[in-house]
C-alpha cells in the first residue's frame, strides 16, 4: 500500500466499523420499518383511525424515502456518512416523538413523513454508501458484515414493541424507540471514522451521476423493483399465502417464522464462502431461490410450507446483500451513494405498492398468486445474466 493510500485509510478497524454500524443499523430498522406489524392496531385504536391508514402512511413513509435516497446517495458521496447517519438518528427520533403524540390523521400523517425522510438516511442504502466512502471497492465485506448483524432487527423489534406496549402503552413503546435512537444509536454513528477517499469522492461528487450507463442501471432497477415487490408482498402476506396453500394456522405462522433464521444463515454463507465469488453470481443463485420454493409449495402441498419460507428467507437475505454490493461491483466505488439512492427508488416504491397489490392477488387467484411472485425473481434473475461479469478489482 503507499503512503498516500496509507494516509487515506480509516483509523479505526474494519470489525469495529462493521459492529458498530451493524448495531445502529439494527435499532433503526427496528425503530422504523417493523414497528408498523406489533403497533399499527393499537395506534389506530388509539386515534380512533381504520388499521388501514396506518398502514396507509408507512406506504407513504416508503414513497418519501424513495424520493429522497438519489439526493442523500450524492449527500454521502460529497461528505460521507457519518453526519448522515447521525442526522437520521435525530430525525427519526423526531418522527417516533410526533407519532406519540398524533391524535388524529393529520399528525399521524405527518409523522410518518419525518419517519420516511428519517429511513432515508438511516437505513442500508445510506449505511452502504458511507461503507463505500470508506473502503471503496472492498466495501463488500463490511456491508454483508452490517446486513448479518441488521437481520436481528425485526428479532429485536417485534418482541420488545410488544413487551413494551403491553407494559406501557404504544405512545410510550415509541418514546422509548425515540430515546434509544439519540442514547444509543446516535453514539455508535459518531464513532464512524471520518471517510478519507478523497479521490473518489471528488470525481463522483463533482456533478450528478444520473442513470448513465442506461443499460445496467435500468436492469438493475428491474432486478431491485422485482425482489423488493416480493420482499414487500410476503411480510405482508407470507402466513396467509401458506394458509391459501392449504397450511393450518399454526403451520403456516410456524413456518413464516423459520424466515428470519434463513436470512440470517444464508449471510453468514456469503460473508464466509460465497464472499469469494463475484456478487452477481451471488445475486443470480438468490434470485432462484424463492421460484424453487414456489415449486415446492405448489408440488407437494402444506408439507413444503417450511421448506418455501427457508428458501425464500434464504434468497432475500443474499438479495438484501446484492443491493448493495452488485452496484460496488459493476459500476465501481465512484458515485455510489448516487447510483445507490436511483436504484432503490423504484425498489422502494414497488415495496411500498406490494402489500395492497399482492393482497389483491391473493384475494384473486388464491395461492396460485405465488406464481406472479415466482415469476418477478426469474424474470430478475434472467436480467442479472445480461449483465456481465468481469473481475472484481476492474471496476476500481
Amino acid at each position: 500500500m503507499s503512503s498516500d493510500e496509507k494516509s487515506h485509510s480509516p483509523r479505526r478497524s474494519r470489525p469495529f466499523v462493521v459492529a458498530t454500524l451493524g448495531v445502529a443499523q439494527t435499532l433503526a430498522w427496528a425503530s422504523s420499518y417493523y414497528l408498523p406489524a406489533i403497533l399499527a392496531d393499537p395506534i389506530a385504536a388509539g386515534i380512533g383511525i381504520p388499521r388501514t391508514w396506518v398502514f396507509g402512511a408507512f406506504s407513504g413513509a416508503l414513497l418519501i424515502a424513495a424520493f429522497a435516497g438519489p439526493a442523500v446517495g450524492r449527500l454521502i458521496d460529497r461528505h460521507g456518512g457519518r453526519g448522515v447517519l447521525v442526522f437520521s438518528n435525530i430525525v427519526l427520533a423526531c418522527g417516533l416523538v410526533v407519532l406519540a403524540a398524533a391524535h388524529g390523521a393529520v399528525m399521524l400523517f405527518a409523522a410518518w413523513s419525518v419517519l420516511g425522510i428519517g429511513m432515508a438516511l438511516g437505513l442500508y442504502d445510506a449505511a452502504f454508501a458511507a461503507l463505500t466512502a470508506l473502503y471503496g471497492t472492498d466495501a463488500r465485506g463490511p456491508i454483508t458484515g452490517i446486513t448479518l448483524l441488521g437481520g436481528f432487527a425485526s428479532t429485536l423489534s417485534w418482541p420488545l414493541s410488544t413487551l413494551l406496549n403491553d407494559a406501557l402503552g404504544w405512545r410510550e413503546t415509541l418514546l422509548i424507540w425515540a430515546a434509544l435512537n439519540l442514547v444509543v444509536s446516535l453514539p455508535l454513528n459518531l464513532l464512524l471514522p471520518v471517510p478519507m477517499r478523497a479521490v473518489h469522492t471528488a470525481r463522483g461528487a463533482g456533478h450528478s451521476i444520473g442513470w448513465k450507463p442506461y443499460r445496467e442501471m435500468f436492469l438493475l432497477a428491474f432486478v431491485f423493483a422485482a425482489a423488493w415487490f416480493v420482499t414487500g408482498a410476503m411480510a405482508a402476506h407470507l402466513p396467509r399465502l401458506l394458509e391459501r396453500a392449504g397450511a393450518a394456522p399454526l403451520e403456516a405462522i410456524a413456518a413464516a417464522a423459520l424466515v428470519g433464521p434463513a436470512q440470517v444463515a444464508a449471510r453468514l454463507v456469503e460473508f464466509f464462502l460465497l464472499r469469494r465469488g463475484h456478487p452477481l453470481v451471488s445475486a443470480r443463485c438468490a434470485a432462484v431461490l424463492h421460484p424453487l420454493g414456489a415449486a415446492a409449495l405448489v408440488l407437494f402441498g402444506p408439507p413444503a410450507a417450511a421448506a418455501f419460507a427457508v428458501l425464500y428467507g434464504a434468497g432475500n437475505g443474499l438479495l438484501t446483500i446484492a443491493r448493495g454490493t452488485v452496484p460496488l461491483a459493476v459500476f465501481g466505488p465512484d458515485g455510489y451513494g448516487e447510483r445507490n439512492g436511483l436504484l432503490g427508488a423504484p425498489a422502494r416504491a414497488a415495496q411500498a405498492f406490494a402489500p395492497l397489490l399482492f393482497g389483491l392477488l391473493l384475494d384473486a387467484m388464491g395461492a396460485s398468486a405465488v406464481y406472479v411472485s415466482a415469476a418477478l425473481c426469474l424474470a430478475a434473475m434472467a436480467a442479472l445474466f445480461c449483465l456481465r461479469v468481469r473481475p472484481q478489482n476492474s471496476a476500481a
